[in-house]
Order: C-alpha cells, then structure tokens, then sequence
C-alpha cells in the first residue's frame, strides 16, 4: 500500500513530503544529465538515492564533495578510481565514499546502472547541476 498520493508519485521528488513513501523506479522522472548519462532521484529530508545509468565506456572524472556516498553496482562493471587506488566493481558489489573522499569511475564494456545515496542532500543536483 502507497502512502504518497497520485502527484507524489507523479514527480517522485519526495523533496517536500514528511510522510512515508513507496514508489518504483518506474515512477520516477528520468533526466538526461549529459550524453550517456540519465539520472532519477527520490528525496528525503537528510539524504537521498539517485539511480545513474551510464553508457559503455564512459568516465566521470575523478571528484570530492562533502556528502557522504554509498553506491550500489545493480548492473554491469565498473573500473573505480578511490583515493588513488583502481579497483573492478561489478553487480551486487557496494562502495562507501566518506566525506571529502576523491573518487571517479569509468564504465566498462557494458551499461552500467548504480544506485548512489547521500547524506546530507546534495543541493547542487536539486538546483539542477548536472552534477
């Protein structure tokens, strides 16, 4: 049983909902964040989950922020660049970034799809960085 309502569901921002939510990804907007890259989000009051899903072979450049990361791989392979190390991620495997941690990526041979949460929010996606 859903406790959002229709628009809730609608938007699938939760941005300004205190109440409990159940959605699917199906449910939730897809924006194209840049050539390869499509993005959905689902917003809490102190932390959210964006699913990316990246094209082959595609790189985001190595990076830090101050939101604490952890990432889910739901699909393909990816090559992961932490702190300077280089290690092989694939289906099933979850990563923690701490705060200020400097990490990057690049897809594989195959679409990758990751499930990245946040805490605190990041505010420059919301303001709509592409991030």
């Amino acid at each position: 049983m859903s406790t959002t309502s229709p628009e809730d569901q609608a938007n699938g921002s939760g941005y300004q909902n205190e109440l409990p939510q159940h959605l699917n990804w199906s449910t939730i907007p897809v924006e194209q964040v840049s050539e390869g890259i499509e993005r959905q989000m689902l917003v809490g009051n102190r932390m959210m989950i964006c699913r990316f899903r990246f094209r082959p072979f595609l790189v985001t450049p190595e990076h830090d922020h101050p939101h604490e990361q952890m990432t889910i791989v739901e699909r393909g392979r990816v090559r992961f660049f932490i702190g300077g190390k280089e290690q092989i991620a694939t289906a099933g495997d979850v990563l923690h970034f701490p705060s200020n941690c400097w990490h990057g990526a690049t897809m594989m041979d195959e679409e990758v799809v990751l499930i990245d949460i946040f805490s605190p929010l990041r505010e420059d996606f919301l303001n709509g960085n592409k991030g």
